[in-house]
């Protein structure tokens, strides 16, 4: 699991490690804050998993294929979730968001969970079985002026994940692509602007945890954001691109 010290992969990590009454649950918690993984970890065990840490910033791409590879033929992965990623929008006073903070949300929003992915659906479809989870957002749905990298990056992720899972179906993987709005974390809390129909993140994380049992394609939570999806492919080009400027959130 990448993004493990994060809000929403703590949550997943606990939701899994409580499932160790069904069986032994192994977990792999990946990380870039050490102390976070090694707490997460504690509480994983006493919970009765099996828990192990690595602290790696997947966007030196080389070294996390090479860790996921590693772990992978040590322990093959039965369900990958690659739950990594930032949020951030356009600074304050400034007319487009910072090239080098749209390089930075294209490598970790998008290129290190796509190769991850990739590879590990490639040894998934040779031993005919596994699951793998992108956690995306419902941003990547709409054109967000404020937020161009993110909602352009999460964009690249869903259709990413859409032709991973048509590619590998037929070899008994499964991909699902998670959409969430708005959840209730560290990090969420620092963006600013309304956040409306704000989720918590162990619900997020236990609806994440059965659309990967049901090897479904793609969740959207909350449903109102399934809604608005449809709301922007059917207003009119001109009434869209008002509507998506009036959201920009206000002068920080």
């Amino acid at each position: 699991m990448t993004g493990a010290s994060g809000g929403l992969g703590g949550a997943l990590a606990r939701h899994y490690a409580g499932c160790s009454g069904v069986g032994a649950v192994r977990l792999s918690l990946w990380g870039r804050d050490p102390g976070r993984l090694s707490a997460l970890a504690e509480e994983c065990r006493a919970a009765g998993a099996l828990a192990e840490v690595r602290s790696l910033d997947i966007t030196d791409i080389e070294a996390a294929l090479a860790a996921l590879v590693a772990e992978d033929e040590a322990d093959p992965f039965d369900l990958a979730l690659l739950c990594s990623g930032r949020g951030d929008i356009r600074a304050s006073g400034e007319r487009v968001e910072d090239a080098r903070l749209v390089a930075l949300l294209g490598a970790l929003n998008f290129t290190a969970p796509a190769a991850m992915a990739a590879a590990i659906a490639a040894r998934m479809a040779q031993r005919g079985h596994g699951g793998i989870v992108l956690v995306g957002s419902a941003a990547a749905f709409h054109a967000l002026p404020f937020a161009a990298a993110y909602s352009g990056t999460k964009a690249g992720l869903a259709r990413f994940a859409q032709a991973l899972r048509l590619g590998v179906r037929e070899h008994g993987v499964a991909v699902t692509l998670v959409s969430p709005g708005f959840i209730d974390t560290a990090a969420g809390r620092k963006v600013p602007g309304p956040k409306p129909l704000l989720m918590r993140p162990e619900k997020v994380a236990a609806r994440i945890a059965r659309a990967a049992a049901r090897r479904q394609p793609h969740l959207v939570l909350p449903w109102p954001f399934v809604a608005l999806r449809w709301f922007d492919r059917l207003l009119p080009s001109w009434v869209r691109d008002r509507v998506l400027l009036g959201l920009t959130p206000p002068e920080r």
